[in-house]
C-alpha cells in the first residue's frame, strides 16, 4: 500500500467549491492542538493535500490554491506548502476531501483511529497525519503522543550520535596519546643522538683549536723568516742597482762610439750611392732613347702565354656528376671563377611558395649572401620584373648581384642572355628546374642545377 494518497481521479462527484461552506463536525468538536504540528507530520499532510489537488476539477479547487494547482505535485508541495497547510487548517471542506482520499488509501488505519485503536506497526507520522485530517475523537492527544514519540526518537538519535561522537573522540584521544608517546620517544632518541653529536663536535673543536695554535706558531716563525729574507733581498737589490747603473753608463759610452762609427760609414756610402745613381740614370736614359729609336712595344708576350690564351677559349667542363647527385653543387662551387646564376622565383616557389613574393625574395637573398661569403663564388639572382613596383628590400652585395627583367622581357630570357654574355672560358652553373631554361643554357655550354638540390644545400648550411 502506498505511503500517501494516490493522485488519481475521485470516484465521488463533488459539487462546485463553496467558499462559505460551514465547518465539518470535526471542526465543531472543540478539540485543538496544544502546539503546532511536528515538522514531519506537517510535511506529510501538505503532501497529501498536494496529491489531492492534482485530481480536483478547476471549479472544485479552493480559490487560494487554484494558481498552484497547475504545478507538478512535488514542486507544488515544496513551493506552496504553507498555503496548502493553511487551507487544510481553515477550510473544513478541503480537509474533508483530503481525509476521504486518505481513508480510501488507509482504510484500516482510518477505522482504527475512529475506534480509538492505533495499529502498533503503523508509521507514527502517517498516524498523526491521518488523525489530523480525519479528526476522530481525541485526535489532539494522538498527535501529541506522536509528537512526544518523535521527540523521543530525535532525542535518542541525538544521544546515539553524541555517544558515537564520544567514542570517536575517545578513539582519537587514544590515537593522539599513542602518537604523542611515539613522538616523545622519537624526540628522546633524537636528543640522545644530538648529545652524542655535541660531544663529538666538542672533541673536534678541541682538536681544531690545537691545530690552529700550531698553525699560528708556524705562521709567526714563517713571518720572521720572511722578514729576514726581505732584508737580505733589499740589500742584494741595492747592490744590483748600483751595478746596473754602472753597466748602463758603460753601455751609453759604447752606443755613442757605435753611432760615431755608423755616421762615418754612412758618409762614405752616400758618396758611392750618389755615383751609382748617376750611372743608372745615364743607362735608363740611353735604353729609353734606344726603344724610341727602334719603335719597340711596351710589353711582349711569351710563347707560353699564346698557348694559354688558346686553352682559355675553351669552356671549363662542369660535368662528371649526374643532375640528382647531392654533391653536384658542392663540386661546382669549388671550380675557380665559377659564376652561379639563380632563377629566383623557380627556387623560392619550390621551397617556400606560400610566402608573399617580397618575403620570398628577401629570404632567398639572405641565403645567397651567406653562401657567397662561405664559397667566394660570384652569384647573380634573377627575378621577373613584371610584379615589382618598388626597389628590392635586400640591397645587393659585392658578390651577390640582384637583377630584375626589363618590361617586355622574362627572367628566362635574361638568364639565357647572361649565359651567352660570358666569355668562352668562364665556368657557369644555372640553378633552375625549368626545363626550357635547362635546355637553352646547356646549349650555350652552362651546367644546370635542380632547385631542390640547391635548397637542400642552403638548408644544410642555413
Amino acid at each position: 500500500m502506498s505511503a500517501r494518497p494516490e493522485a488519481g481521479g475521485d470516484s465521488e462527484d463533488h459539487g462546485p467549491y463553496d467558499e462559505d461552506a460551514p465547518a465539518t463536525d470535526t471542526d465543531r468538536g472543540g478539540e485543538a492542538l496544544a502546539r503546532p504540528l511536528p515538522g514531519p507530520v506537517r510535511a506529510r499532510v501538505v503532501e497529501y493535500g498536494s496529491d489531492v489537488l492534482s485530481g480536483m476539477r478547476a471549479g472544485d479547487l479552493p480559490p487560494p490554491l487554484r494558481r498552484v494547482a497547475r504545478f507538478e505535485p512535488r514542486r507544488r508541495a515544496r513551493l506552496a506548502g504553507p498555503q496548502i497547510a493553511a487551507q487544510l487548517e481553515t477550510d473544513g471542506a478541503f480537509r474533508d476531501r483530503v481525509a476521504e482520499r486518505v481513508e480510501q488509501v488507509w482504510p484500516e488505519l482510518a477505522e482504527g483511529l475512529r475506534s480509538g485503536v492505533v495499529p502498533p506497526a503503523a508509521d507514527p507520522v502517517a498516524v498523526a497525519a491521518c488523525a489530523y485530517l480525519l479528526r476522530p475523537k481525541g485526535w489532539p492527544d494522538i498527535i501529541e503522543d506522536v509528537h512526544r514519540e518523535l521527540e523521543r526518537q530525535s532525542s535518542a538519535k541525538e544521544a546515539d550520535e553524541a555517544a558515537e561522537a564520544l567514542d570517536a573522540a575517545r578513539r582519537e584521544l587514544d590515537e593522539t596519546r599513542h602518537g604523542h608517546q611515539a613522538e616523545l620517544e622519537r624526540l628522546r632518541s633524537q636528543i640522545r643522538a644530538q648529545r652524542t653529536e655535541i660531544t663529538e663536535l666538542r672533541r673536534k673543536v678541541h682538536t681544531e683549536r690545537q691545530r690552529a695554535r700550531e698553525a699560528t706558531e708556524r705562521a709567526s716563525r714563517t713571518l720572521a723568516d720572511t722578514t729576514e729574507r726581505e732584508s737580505e733581498t733589499a740589500r742584494q737589490v741595492s747592490t744590483l742597482e748600483s751595478e746596473n747603473r754602472r753597466l748602463r753608463s758603460r753601455l751609453a759610452n759604447a752606443e755613442a762610439q757605435v753611432e760615431n762609427a755608423r755616421r762615418a760609414v754612412r758618409a762614405g756610402r752616400n758618396a758611392d750611392e750618389a755615383r751609382l745613381r748617376v750611372l743608372l740614370d745615364v743607362l735608363v736614359d740611353a735604353s729609353h732613347g734606344l726603344r724610341r729609336e727602334l719603335a719597340l712595344p711596351a710589353a711582349l708576350d711569351d710563347p707560353a702565354d699564346l698557348v694559354a690564351e688558346t686553352e682559355q677559349q675553351r669552356r671549363v667542363s662542369l660535368g662528371g656528376l649526374p643532375d640528382d647527385d647531392p654533391g653536384l653543387l658542392e663540386h661546382l662551387l669549388t671550380v675557380p671563377r665559377v659564376h652561379l646564376l639563380v632563377d629566383g622565383y623557380n627556387v623560392t616557389k619550390t621551397g617556400y611558395g606560400t610566402l608573399p613574393l617580397a618575403d620570398q625574395r628577401t629570404r632567398l637573398m639572405n641565403s645567397l649572401k651567406g653562401l657567397a661569403s662561405r664559397t667566394k663564388a660570384e652569384i647573380t639572382c634573377v627575378f621577373d620584373g613584371a610584379d615589382v613596383d618598388t626597389p628590392p628590400v635586400v640591397a645587393p652585395t659585392r658578390r651577390v648581384r640582384l637583377l630584375f627583367s626589363a618590361p617586355g622581357e622574362t627572367a628566362d630570357e635574361l638568364i639565357v642572355r647572361l649565359v651567352r654574355a660570358e666569355p668562352p672560358g668562364r665556368p657557369i652553373a644555372v640553378v633552375t628546374s625549368d626545363q626550357e631554361i635547362v635546355t637553352a643554357v646547356r646549349r650555350a655550354g652552362a651546367r644546370a642545377v635542380p632547385s631542390t638540390i640547391f635548397l637542400r644545400r642552403l638548408e644544410a648550411h642555413g
